[in-house]
Formats: structure tokens, sequence, C-alpha cells
């Protein structure tokens, strides 16, 4: 970052005193940029999070990450001590034999320290976005410490740059290893035991597992008069034994090349990514909160990486039970982001669904294993497998479980990357074989009832109660049957079971529901209690089964969600934020925004909370999915694509008067840009790559002019009130503005309602 823009972004003094080591981690800073040039570096700067006290834990500090290496800096066990707490997201046992919880838990790796002469006694410091890189200065009795910090985003190695004060320069580093062993406690067996001590040597810590293969941490110093640069790292290897040797050589590869260089490549991919979408409103709470969310989905999972688990890259290290990767809705919810915000080099879970997908064999029960059926047991790896003999249990009988619809759910995010970008190797390959199968297992069970309607014996819905024709797997059931008879016609296959899907789609028993409440669990089984999850509302959001544009339909789906809404005591951050998208969908923007802001104002208090710095905890435990699924709430609010239709604006909040919107990805593979000001639409763009049909509903509310990317016009005609529909080909463009209008189409950073605070600990 230049000097102009260090100024502009960190504003801090102390900060500015450590520009060497904050604009480039070992030369001088980047020459200066044009300010006001890029408006996604601007809105990124905005978002940065601050620090002016010293974070105690992982619910405070900052975090760095390249979706395998995790990196959280916070104060150590004494004054003298800073913390850097590193994990990463390969790094799990296999012991098999237990299930994953367990015998595939995720392992703590250890720490590093940086021991001062002098005790803490003030930080200033800033976690630029942009860049994904942390900065500041840390002062001490004795004297003072100038930093950049950033995890590699190629080489997955955390460097650390500094500049002492002669009172502090001998301020030294060390590693201290945690117990390799699975922090969770829940079913653990009596004989479980501990990986074996480490070897601790100078430069890494080689940890061996019993099951084979090994993790090693390694770090190295390098320096030049004053300044140091650390490089550290992790290496993981099974069932080979190369870790030590990757981890070495890691660190020594970083060491060799020029930190500039390094650091050059870092900055490209980070600023490329956040330059690929936009969005802007006029709260800047929640604009600051959504970027920090795109900052922190990246930092936590890549395409050919693992599948995010509960911690994502990042170790709580106090009492956290969730060790593995958790199939019931917090991977389901966490993953839409990336294709409503462009960013498919983030969607793990198609390519986990791609790779493993023979793995789905084991969770099906013994007596069902026909070749030709899939399940999904959670917890599990990130390989999808469920460890020990655990299976999701066999409906009708006292072995059934709350998890029969896990796969079709995660399944359902493999239907949205498919629907945001039209990729129909996505649908051959990876959907269509493994929704067939995973369908197959509920066709073992389903049953003709006296009425001739298909019914399911007793499951049981998720976190509730056990019932039968529960709605939560009848609405997954209705949706595969659904998809795959579509997806056939897509790929125009011949395919014989087109009859067997269609009759289950049609003969489905309807959902049971009350008069006054709604849809209910399932049959007999109403929604008597408060209920953090949303199980029984997917056919509302995000299945979208009824949509609110049907009148008939509107009547259910607002029975159904004033009644769970109507008690909240039991609700978690990821239930706010269903219901931010839930009214989003029913055209209720003020509602929508009302469950946003009680989520990010931090209300909610009851052994969960969201953290200073945006993570989030429900007791001990770190739940990742939470803040980032709000993340799409905010999407919903400014883009909604589903159903053939593409609204734009469509439950933005009358107090929004202004919002800028670009390269948003919408089903259909649409990328929209727009622009809200002074309360009403000044233009749409839309981008078509795979030239499907378009319905827009451009919230324009005067007559509109429709050209191309050229400035000639385009033929529409209108598709119901207030949307036209548009013949556009694949690669075209079409920009729909108020008669005569001529706005500037670049995004902005809209003006802001009022002040807001930084997020992280800016007081």
């Amino acid at each position: 970052m230049d000097a102009v823009s260090r100024r502009t972004v960190l504003r801090s003094a102390s900060v500015v005193a450590g520009a060497a080591a904050f604009g480039g981690l070992w030369a001088k800073a980047a020459p200066p940029a044009l300010a006001g040039t890029n408006p996604h570096r601007d809105v990124a700067a905005d978002a940065r999070m601050v620090w002016r006290r010293l974070p105690k834990n992982w619910q405070e500090g900052p975090f760095l990450a390249n979706g395998y290496l995790g990196a959280q800096v916070y104060a150590g066990q004494t004054p003298q001590v800073l913390k850097v707490m590193l994990s990463h997201t390969q790094v799990q046992d296999q012991r098999i034999q237990w299930e994953a919880g367990i015998g595939l838990s995720r392992l703590p790796i250890g720490y590093l320290t940086l021991t001062f002469a002098g005790a803490i006694t003030a930080v200033d410091w800033t976690l630029d976005l942009y860049n994904a890189e942390l900065g500041g200065t840390i002062t001490t009795t004795q004297g003072s410490v100038a930093f950049s910090a950033v995890v590699h985003n190629d080489l997955g190695v955390l460097l650390v740059s500094m500049t002492p004060s002669a009172g502090e320069a001998a301020a030294a580093w060390a590693f201290r290893p945690l117990e390799s062993a699975t922090t969770r406690t829940v079913r653990k067996p009596p004989e479980y035991v501990a990986n074996p001590a480490p070897e601790l040597a100078d430069g890494y810590c080689a940890q061996p597992m019993l099951a084979g293969g090994g993790y090693t941490t390694a770090w190295r110093e390098r320096a030049i008069g004053a300044r140091r640069l650390l490089a550290a790292t992790v290496a993981y290897s099974f069932p080979g034994t190369t870790h030590t040797k990757d981890a070495l050589d890691g660190v020594r590869k970083a060491l060799a090349m020029h930190p500039d260089v390094l650091l050059a490549r870092h900055r490209r991919w980070w600023n490329d990514y956040h330059r690929r979408s936009f969005v802007s409103v006029p709260d800047k709470q929640i604009q600051r909160f959504y970027w920090i969310q795109l900052y922190k989905i990246a930092s936590a999972t890549r395409k050919d990486g693992p599948v995010v688990s509960e911690w994502g890259p990042w170790f709580p290290e106090v009492g956290n039970s969730w060790t593995a990767v958790w199939w019931n809705l917090n991977v389901q919810v966490t993953y839409p982001i990336v294709n409503s915000s462009n960013h498919p080099e983030l969607d793990a879970v198609t390519e986990t669904f791609r790779r493993d997908h023979a793995n789905l064999e084991v969770s099906v029960p013994p007596a069902y294993r026909d070749g030709d059926t899939y399940a999904l047991s959670h917890p599990g790896d990130w390989r999808l497998r469920p460890g020990g003999t655990r299976s999701v249990g066999v409906p009708g009988t006292t072995s059934k479980t709350d998890q029969t619809g896990n796969l079709l759910w995660g399944l359902h995010n493999v239907w949205l990357a498919y629907r945001h970008h039209m990729d129909r190797g996505v649908l051959r390959d990876v959907l269509y074989p493994t929704l067939a199968k995973a369908l197959n297992f509920y066709r073992h069970f389903l049953f003709t009832g006296p009425d001739g309607t298909l019914h399911l014996p007793l499951t049981r819905s998720p976190e509730y109660a056990d019932a039968t024709d529960c709605t939560y797997d009848l609405s997954l059931i209705r949706w595969a049957a659904r998809t795959l008879v579509d997806s056939a016609r897509i790929l125009r296959l011949n395919e014989p079971r087109v009859p067997i899907w269609q009759e289950i789609s049609a003969k489905l028993v309807p959902y049971h529901e009350d008069p006054a409440n709604g849809v209910l669990i399932g049959d007999g089984v109403p929604l008597a209690a408060s209920h953090r999850h949303f199980s029984h509302l997917l056919w509302l959001y995000p299945l979208r089964e009824r949509v609110w544009d049907r009148p008939g339909d509107r009547d259910l789906m607002k029975r159904t969600f004033d009644h769970w809404v109507a008690d909240q005591q039991a609700w978690h951050g990821y239930s706010y934020a269903a219901a931010s998208s839930m009214c989003s969908v029913m055209d209720a923007p003020e509602e929508a925004l009302r469950y946003l802001k009680f989520f990010l104002d931090r209300n909610i208090v009851d052994n969960t909370e969201l953290t200073a710095n945006t993570m989030y905890r429900e007791g001990s435990n770190f739940a990742i999915e939470s803040p980032i699924t709000a993340a799409q709430s905010v999407v919903d609010m400014l883009m909604q694509g589903s159903g053939g239709v593409l609204k734009v604006f469509p439950s933005v909040s009358a107090a929004w008067r202004d919002a800028s919107i670009a390269g948003l990805r919408a089903e259909g593979a649409f990328l929209v840009d727009a622009s809200r000001r002074g309360g009403t639409t000044e233009f749409v763009r839309v981008h078509s790559e795979a030239g499907e049909p378009l319905v827009l509903e451009h919230g324009v509310v005067v007559d509109v002019d429709v050209h191309d990317e050229h400035g000639r016009r385009l033929p529409w005609r209108p598709a119901g009130p207030g949307r036209i529909a548009i013949g556009l080909r694949r690669g075209g463009t079409a920009v729909v503005t108020p008669r005569g209008g001529r706005p500037d189409l670049a995004p902005r950073n809209v003006p802001a309602l009022g002040s807001a605070p930084a997020w992280g600990l800016p007081e």
C-alpha cells in the first residue's frame, strides 16, 4: 500500500511510522495510486478492521488465511508475549475406526510466540482487506515494533516483517506445540489416546500420527540491518512422511525470494478477488460487515481445498467440540454467497462431491448399500467420510437420525453453482449422478398410503422432533425428484428413471398443515417451541418451492413464517440471517433489514455471540457459518434471480435511498450491475454468459430505454408489472435506464446514512 492511501486508510500516526514494514514486507512502499479511481479498493479500505486495544483471544483478534494455513493474533499468557495461533484445514487425524469428530478430527497444531523485552502497553493495528495484510505497531514499556503480516496466498506461508526500536531489538520468536488430540469429548471412546509427543528441533516441530503420516510446523527468520522477516508454515502428509521436508522447503523457498516480489504476487490475487463484484449500501455497518465476510470466506476456503469445517482455517483453543465438517446445515448455508458474489474459485462443495462422491456410500446403512445409493452422515471429514460405523440410520426404526436430508441439501449447493454458471459439465458429471443415488436412499422407504399418496416413515426433523412425513425430508425429496427430471431434459438423456421421478414428484404427500400456523414439522407434529433451525421451512427458502409472486402461495408462506418467528428464544445467528432472507423473498424489506440489524448489532447474547472481529461463537464453540450466511442476506436484499425472474433491488429498505452493485451473479449466468440513487433505480446492466431467457424486474418507475453496451437499441417486451423480457444472446449485454437517462455506469461508494465504528477493537 502506498504512503498516500496508507494515511487515508489507516489514519494512524503510529502505523505511518511503520510505513516501510507495512507498505512492503522488505523494501520501500509501492508508488502512490490515484485516489478515487478504484471503488472496489475504496470500499474494501473503508471496511478495514481496526485494533486500538490488544485482543485477548480468537473472538477478538485479527485473522489471516489462504484457504489452508490460518493465523490468529492476540495476547499471550504474559504481558510480554504476543501469540500467533496457527492452524491448517488439511491437518486431521486418520484413525478411521472412530467417528469423524474423534478419529478423523481436525487437530490442534500450536502457536508462535513473539516475546518482547517489555510489557505490551498499546497496539495500533489495521487489517487491510483489499491486500489481506495485517499491519501496525506494538508499543511496550521498552520500545516499539512496526510490523506487517500476511499468509501468502500462493505459498501458504506466514510472513511477518518487523522493524523493532532499539529497546525491542531482541524480541524473539518461538513455537509451542499443542497436544495432537481431538478436543471433542462427545462419544469419545475410553481407549482413545493422543498422538505421540512431537519432535521439537531448531526451526521446526514434527508431529507424527499413530495412523501414519503427520504434520510439521517450520519457521525461520532473515535479517538485514534492523529489519527482520519471519517465514512460518505447516505441512501435512498422509500416509507418507514428507511433511517435515515439505515444511522446511516451504520456508526456505519463501525466504529465498525477494519479499516485495512475494508481496506483489499475494496482493495481485487478493486485489483481483475483490474486483470481481461490488456492493455498497448507505448503512456502513452492514457494508463493512459484508466486505469482511467476503474476505473471510476467501480466507477460509478454495475450490480445490477442503470444504469448511466449523473452525475454517482457525483454531479456537478453548473447549471446542466441533472438530470436523458439519453437513446438517453448516456447510449448506456457508457456500451460497460464493455463487452470488461471483467467486467460483471458492466453491469447494462442488469439487468435494466431484472428487469424493464414492465415499458417500459409507454413510448408507449396510443393508441398503447396493452400489446405487448414497447418503451423508455428519460429522464427517473433508473427504466425505463419516468414520467408524456411523450412518444416517434407517427411517422408521430406532436407528433413524436427523441426517437423512444432509446429502440432498448439500447437493442443492451444487445445483446453485450450476444455475449461476450454467456449466453443463457440473450438471452432467457432478450433480446428476450423485443426486440420483441420493434420492435412491429415500426410494427404499417411500410407501403408498391408503390415500394413494407417497409417504415417508418416521425420521427426525433436525434438532426438533421425530415425525412421519417429516416436512424437512419431503421438501428435499420433492426438490430432488423435480431437479432430476429437469436435468435429464436439459442433458437430453434417454433416462429410464424419469417416470419414477415424475411419479415421486406427482404423488408425494403434501405437507401437513395447521389452519392457523401453516406447515407442520410433520404429520401431527406442530412447531410448539422456539426452534433455531429452519428445517421445516426449506421449501420456502432456499428451495423456493413456493414463491411470493404467485398469490396462491402467499398465505401458506406467511402463516408458516410468522409462527416460526413468533418465538425467537432459541434462535442463533443463522436463524436471523435466514429470517432476513425469507423476508426479502416475501417482499418485506423493512423486516428483512430489522432481522439483519438485530444480528449485526450483537443482540444475541444467550451463550451465543457475534464477536468483535465478526467471528461467531456458540458456547465455547467456534461456528463460522452464521456471519457468512448473513452476507447472503445482504445480497438477497439487492438482487434475486430464481424462478426465471431477475429482480434488482427487490427488498431494499425505504431508508436506503442509494445503493450500488456490480458483478453480482444471478441464476441463469447473468452478471448484474445496478445503481439506486435518490430512492429510484437509475440503471441496470445485465451481461449474459449463457444466453438464457431474461425476464428483468428492473425497478425503474418510469418508461425505460434498453440498449446494448454500444448504445444500440435492443428489442424488449413487457412481461408483467415492472418487468420486461429481453432477448440476450450468449455474451450480450443489456443496459436499462429511465427514458433519456445517461447515468454513469461505474460502481460507487454510496453516501452513508450515519457514522458507524470499524469492526475489531477500534476503541
